[in-house]
């Protein structure tokens, strides 16, 4: 007698497979290659940024008790006795009405509490002249005005980016403890389907899975093994299946996870003696989507429908990878918009909608089967439509969930 099999809500399904998610171990790249790593102890800052006073201006360093009084009508004379640029100190002491030279960055003389732009400033032969007061502390840029030394700047777990390479090089680390990537697996199922480079036969269809699956995982800096597609053969998926295993930290299949006399996974996962964590998602599309566990490796089983495996991936396998390496944001950003169109069918299950966001109104990227293709390629979110007893009208606001953003949320949008 067949198994039943009872939808879960994607909450929960998430829920399942973050409960079950081991993280990957550390190591140390070079800064250059710390680019879309995940830091895996938390950045503190190891000197005072600025570390000196200095100016962040071109001018001329004065006292400022030497410009009270200064106006239109009663200018006063400095003379300039050192010219510095960035890098540079003075080694001069500023007197009464003397001042210093200096470019952008260079530090503060002796003596010296503010700065007058040039802007600010009538030069003269070796001298200049002002027409307003400055106060102590003007046009200076303070040591330790942006980070202080020991102060926590980046926790651990957050994704390394341009920003955060600024930091690392500023405070020399010329090495950087990341998170592991996991090794990930991608075997696409079914005798229709054809290499890239075939040409089209009757009953046929490229294989369009793999590569998606593989630039998707490339999107989030991930390495991956591509199988050889597997024939509905139950022997050869057993095969392949415990290869991949064996060579990866995960294996994401698509197809051959439905009920059809050709969809081998669930035995496979019987043989193997996997947990299955749950084998159907409420959710359109891609509801029979089904992750286990074997030994310490996930399979992930994705539809074999383009837009539902493109789901799934984002839904599923995005945060599971995101948390092996101890991501602090796990989730696809999300934001509320107007829904532009109508959806008058009720659904029982949580819909996702390739759509298009413009930035206040959400519309659908087209045709939006689950076997659809071209709606992945001109989506830039997932419209959410809650599943319930009645359809969405134009006007109502509804959540997304946006794709491509390179950093996500920790709390899930439902």
């Amino acid at each position: 007698m067949e198994k039943t099999r009872n939808p879960i809500p994607v909450a929960e399904a998430i829920s399942r497979i973050l409960a079950r998610t081991a993280r990957t171990g550390t190591e140390a790249v070079t800064l250059a290659e710390s680019y879309g790593r995940f830091l895996r102890e938390p950045l503190a800052a190891t000197h005072d940024v600025p570390h000196f006073t200095r100016s962040p201006y071109d001018g001329y360093a004065i006292r400022a008790a030497d410009s009270a009084g200064a106006s239109g009508d009663h200018r006063i004379r400095f003379k300039v006795v050192d010219h510095i640029g960035a890098g540079e100190v003075s080694q001069v002491a500023i007197g009464a009405f003397e001042a210093v030279r200096l470019m952008t960055g260079a530090a503060i003389p002796d003596g010296a509490d503010a700065v007058v732009m040039f802007e600010q400033a009538r030069a003269e032969d070796g001298a200049f002249t002002i027409r307003k007061a400055f106060e102590p502390q003007e046009n200076l840029s303070q040591q330790g005005e942006d980070m202080r030394a020991g102060e926590a700047v980046v926790p651990a777990g957050s994704l390394i980016h341009p920003g955060t390479i600024a930091l690392l090089a500023t405070f020399g680390y010329a090495y950087v403890q990341v998170a592991k990537r996991p090794v990930v697996g991608i075997l696409s199922t079914g005798t229709e389907l054809l290499d890239v480079s075939a040409p089209l036969a009757p009953g046929k269809i490229r294989n369009s899975n793999g590569p998606m699956i593989a630039a998707q995982l490339a999107r989030m800096g991930i390495p991956y093994r591509m199988y050889q597609s597997a024939d509905d053969r139950l022997e050869d998926l057993m095969q392949t299946v415990g290869q991949a295993l064996a060579e990866t930290d995960c294996l994401i299949t698509t197809g051959g996870v439905s009920v059809g006399d050709f969809d081998y996974l669930p035995e496979v996962y019987k043989r193997l003696g996997a947990e299955v964590l749950f084998d159907k998602v409420a959710m359109r599309p891609g509801s029979v989507t089904t992750v286990a566990v074997a030994g310490n490796s996930f399979l992930f089983g994705l539809s074999g429908n383009p837009s539902a495996c493109f789901t799934g991936f984002e839904l599923f396998v995005r945060p599971a990878l995101l948390r092996m390496m101890g991501a602090e944001t796990l989730f696809l950003p999300h934001t509320t918009a107007v829904l532009a169109e109508d959806f008058p069918k009720a659904n029982p299950f949580t819909r996702f909608i390739r759509a298009v966001y413009d930035g206040s109104k959400v519309r659908s990227a087209g045709f939006n089967k689950s076997n659809a293709v071209s709606s992945i390629a001109k989506g830039n979110s997932l419209l959410v439509l809650p599943g319930g007893t009645r359809g969405y009208s134009s006007g109502d606001s509804v959540d997304i969930l946006l794709l491509g953003v390179e950093e996500g949320t920790n709390q899930w949008v439902l």
